[in-house]
């Protein structure tokens, strides 16, 4: 989230190999998604959402990357019926919410690159 997200995703994958059974191995791979994300990897970035959602169907972080992502890959019927479920899930997640939640923790440019796919989804302001 400070703008290096090849050297993030690295470090997320070397973690996990040091400790594939790691009972919070789930903010390891939250990180690796995001990077991915952040990092314009969007096809990786679904692909490491899909593997959370799986194991857990409700996981709102992974459902916000999935359709930031698809947003961004122009997929946007999809990425609106991701941001349905994440609004079941989260029913305040506005853009503002959203910015103020990330605002101290994230880079610009990361910040930027998930403002624009949630919009792109149709989140309200």
């Amino acid at each position: 989230m400070r703008n290096q997200p090849e050297a993030a995703i690295e470090v997320c994958d070397r973690a996990l190999r040091l400790s594939p059974f790691d009972p919070l191995s789930l903010f390891l791979h939250q990180r690796r998604r995001r990077r991915s994300c952040g990092a314009g990897r969007f096809e990786r970035a679904i692909e490491w959402a899909d593997r959370a959602l799986h194991d857990q169907p409700r996981l709102v972080t992974a459902i916000r990357i999935k359709l930031v992502a698809k947003a961004h890959l122009g997929r946007l019927d999809e990425a609106r019926a991701d941001l349905g479920r994440a609004l079941v899930l989260d029913p305040g997640l506005t853009i503002a919410r959203y910015r103020a939640m990330l605002a101290l923790a994230a880079a610009p440019k990361f910040l930027k690159c998930f403002v624009a796919g949630l919009r792109l989804a149709g989140l309200p302001e």
